[in-house]
């Protein structure tokens, strides 16, 4: 029997739960341990999986015997973990954002580079299977009109109504979106952004839009708000040559007719395929802390569109 890949995991809020439970039902991975800056919360989650908890990351990497880390952390939180994690020569696995600012995710990007080790960030989107469906479908007929949403409510942290720690609605949250849309669209040369005006100082938009230009040709839009009380829509339309398609996390709606649902497993590939990499097998990782890299550097251009009232071009 092969032996068990020893994963820590950074983080012990929401997302980094739902990873450890996935990891957990893979028999050939064990969680080796959990740190947060908040002890408390990581003995509340190492305790579901009968692992160690630590307070910081460093305590966790200096406790040895990982074959790869997990960075599930804030927005803010992000840069030293990832550094140190790399340092020590581990596979990496990270949440998104992948920062609040690009140089710090260009510094990782460069040092995952450098040392050619397995990465992977938590874009799962690409992982349902409606996504394949979808390039199916629009095989030989480029998007042309792509139309993007997230209109939901202000997450329960404490942190997230705060640009300086969560960069805002489009980084923390459409990011996904933006993702979905470089997958089935292609790159984005110019954003213009535009946000309602209203925020009290230092928090976040309560609701903007945006248009995109693809290099391509073709024409985008992005809406997003935090202003209800539960998420409305998330997700992408797209318009192509005779065929409408509105994907989201559940289902796919084709030409306003057809529902197909998804198989609700996006979320286990994208642990799957990270573990496969870092086993050395043939794994498809769909993003790539380096392809991810490109997604945050869009999100960030239409942030920075928005705060200075300015279109923003960028290299297609």
């Amino acid at each position: 029997m092969s032996p068990l890949t020893r994963v820590g995991i950074v983080g012990a809020g929401n997302v980094a739960a739902r990873h450890a439970d996935v990891l957990s039902g893979f028999s050939d991975v064990t969680i080796a341990g959990i740190a947060d800056t908040d002890l408390a919360k990581a003995e509340a989650l190492a305790s579901r999986h009968g692992s160690p908890a630590y307070g910081s990351h460093a305590d966790l990497l200096s406790a040895g015997r990982l074959d790869a880390v997990y960075v599930c952390v804030p927005p803010f939180a992000h840069g030293n973990p990832e550094l140190d994690v790399l340092s020590s020569d581990l596979p990496l696995f990270v949440e998104k954002p992948l920062s609040l600012d690009l140089r710090t995710a260009e510094t990782i990007a460069a040092e995952t580079d450098r040392r050619s080790l397995p990465s992977a960030v938590g874009h799962h989107w690409r992982y349902l299977d409606l996504v394949d469906r979808a390039t199916e479908l629009l095989a030989g007929r480029p998007v042309r009109l792509a139309i993007g949403h997230w209109l939901d409510k202000v997450p329960p942290v404490g942190w997230w109504l705060r640009r300086d720690l969560s960069g805002g609605q489009v980084v923390e949250q459409a990011v996904h979106v933006l993702d979905l849309a470089r997958v089935l669209v292609g790159e984005v040369t110019m954003v213009h952004a535009v946000a309602a005006g209203d925020a009290p100082d230092g928090e976040v938009d309560r609701a903007s839009t945006a248009v995109l230009r693809f290099a391509g040709g073709a024409a985008g839009m992005l809406a997003t708000s935090c202003l209800l009380t539960r998420k409305h829509r998330a997700g992408l339309e797209v318009c192509a040559d005779g065929i409408a398609l509105e994907l989201t996390e559940t289902h796919l709606l084709v030409d306003g007719e057809r529902m197909i649902e998804d198989d609700g497993r996006a979320k286990t590939r994208v642990d799957r395929e990270f573990i496969d990499a870092v086993q050395g097998k043939d794994a498809d990782v769909r993003a790539t802390y380096r392809e991810a890299l490109r997604t945050h550097r869009l999100a960030l251009a239409l942030a920075e569109s928005a705060a200075e009232g300015r279109p923003v071009t960028l290299d297609g």
